[in-house]
């Protein structure tokens, strides 16, 4: 239940994206904001006047998304042209400038296993002996991807959330060569610029995506069955499961409720339609039997011996209670009117 870390003031850095596309102009929009250089590489080989197309489409498409963001209450806007300069836009020859300078490089290409070891190749070439290297695929694992790199201990996967911006999760998978030491370094940068990264094994669809697919197809299957239309599925969703799981992870929220009520629904639901889709893992139905099913026992996916629970309940429900609020939901009590 480990809260995101408060944004720390970081030294200015120089990073790289191989790859100008949406991924590495969001990059680049993101940490240029936090007052970093960055320079997005052109991994494609083009002419003079197909370059500089896609020169000014990349920095008219960030310039464009930051003053939106600054008419939208997020910033001053005087900061857009400070935040801009930081950004630069190189052709493929001139990448190994730009890569000698970078201690971060961003590998941004599209999901075709051919660019990437064109880029991973870049990065080989070009870079310096301390720099990191952190593809943004969302579909290959690490563990298949570092054999592209000869630089394996500073290679790892750092998967950001469209748009790259504004979300602030970003999921961080090393493979079994990647040293402890560049995890932690490209961990220490994204929360130092205000991210949210967690670390999980190369698997694949990471957590987001995996979770996200199956949510996604019950949706729609809700819908194909006839048991609601999108438009009340969707609101079943921001009004209940999405405004509780602001607030509440999955598990945190297994563990509130208690994780027998889990158990007891996956065994409902599972007999009721007809499908194993909805079996019990195996920890749940271990954490039943072994009766650690949350709060109200003191032990379930987390640990609550030593926590101050009142404490904890007050501080859930008033997270609560602001999300109702700015759903614009929240009422005031009805009062007997005054005679």
């Amino acid at each position: 239940m480990t809260k995101p870390m408060t944004q720390a003031k970081t030294q200015a850095m120089t990073l790289a994206s191989i790859g100008a596309g949406r991924m590495g102009r969001g990059i680049a929009q993101c940490v240029a904001y936090h007052g970093h250089r960055v320079c997005l590489i052109d991994a494609k080989t083009r002419s003079g006047e197909a370059f500089a197309e896609l020169e000014e489409s990349a920095i008219a498409e960030i310039e464009r998304d930051l003053t939106l963001m600054a008419e939208l209450g997020a910033f001053d806007k005087t900061a857009v042209p400070a935040i801009m300069a930081r950004i630069s836009v190189v052709a493929l020859e001139d990448a190994g400038a730009a890569l000698c300078e970078a201690s971060i490089v961003f590998e941004a290409v599209p999901e075709v296993r051919a660019a990437k070891e064109q880029a991973f190749a870049l990065f080989d070439r070009f870079a310096g002996n301390g720099a990191i290297l952190a593809s943004t695929t969302s579909t290959m694992l690490s563990s298949d991807l570092v054999a592209l790199t000869e630089n394996k201990t500073r290679f790892l996967n750092a998967h950001w959330l469209n748009p790259a911006f504004l979300v602030p999760l970003i999921e961080l998978s090393p493979a079994d060569e990647t040293a402890p030491e560049t995890t932690q370094t490209l961990k220490r940068f994204l929360e130092d610029i205000g991210k949210v990264p967690v670390v999980c094994r190369a698997s694949p669809g990471y957590i987001v995506p995996r979770i996200q697919a199956l949510a996604m197809n019950e949706a729609a299957r809700l819908v194909e069955e006839g048991v609601a239309s999108a438009e009340d599925v969707d609101k079943a969703v921001l009004y209940g499961f999405g405004l509780r799981f602001a607030v509440l992870g999955l598990l945190e929220f297994v563990d509130w409720g208690g994780g027998d009520i889990l158990y007891y629904a996956s065994r409902y639901l599972q007999g009721a339609l007809e499908t194993d889709r909805f079996e019990a893992p195996e920890i749940v139905q271990r954490n039943m039997e072994e009766g650690r099913i949350g709060m109200k026992t003191g032990q379930g996916f987390y640990d609550y011996g030593e926590m101050d629970v009142d404490a904890y309940r007050k501080d859930r429900l008033k997270a609560f209670i602001q999300a109702v609020d700015r759903a614009g939901l929240k009422r005031d009590p009805v009062l007997p009117e005054r005679g």
